[in-house]
C-alpha cells in the first residue's frame, strides 16, 4: 500500500515545484518522494484551483463515500432478502405497488 502523505506536506511540495527554481526531479529528491507523486499532486492542485478541468478532491471523496454507502446498502438488502426465505410468506408484509394503492380509483357519485 502506498505511503499516505498529509495534505499540508503535499501543498508545500507543490508550492516549491511551482516556483520553478528546481526541476520536478530535484523537488522529489529533496522531499524524498517519487517524481510521479509530485506530478500527480501538481495536477490535482491545478484541478482543485480551477486551472484545469477534472474532478476536485472534494468531489472524489464524496464519490468514495457514496460508493461505500451504496455497497453497504446492497449488502443489507442481500441480508434481508436471504433472511426472508426463513419466514413464511403469510407473515411478511405485502408489497404495495402504485396500482394496488391507487387502482381502482374511488369515485364519489354526488347527485
Amino acid at each position: 500500500m502506498p505511503k499516505r502523505y498529509p495534505d499540508e506536506f503535499k501543498r508545500d511540495v507543490v508550492a516549491v515545484a511551482r516556483r520553478g527554481d528546481l526541476t520536478i526531479s530535484e523537488v522529489a529528491t529533496d522531499f524524498g518522494v517519487a517524481e510521479e507523486s509530485v506530478r500527480r499532486w501538481m495536477r490535482q492542485a491545478n484541478i482543485d484551483e480551477g486551472i484545469r478541468d477534472g474532478m476536485t478532491s472534494a468531489e472524489q471523496s464524496e464519490l468514495v463515500r457514496l460508493r461505500r454507502e451504496k455497497r453497504r446498502l446492497e449488502m443489507e438488502d442481500e441480508i434481508l432478502r436471504r433472511s426472508a426465505a426463513y419466514f413464511p410468506s403469510s407473515t411478511l408484509p405485502k408489497r404495495a405497488t402504485r396500482w394496488s394503492v391507487t387502482w381502482p380509483p374511488k369515485v364519489s357519485r354526488c347527485g
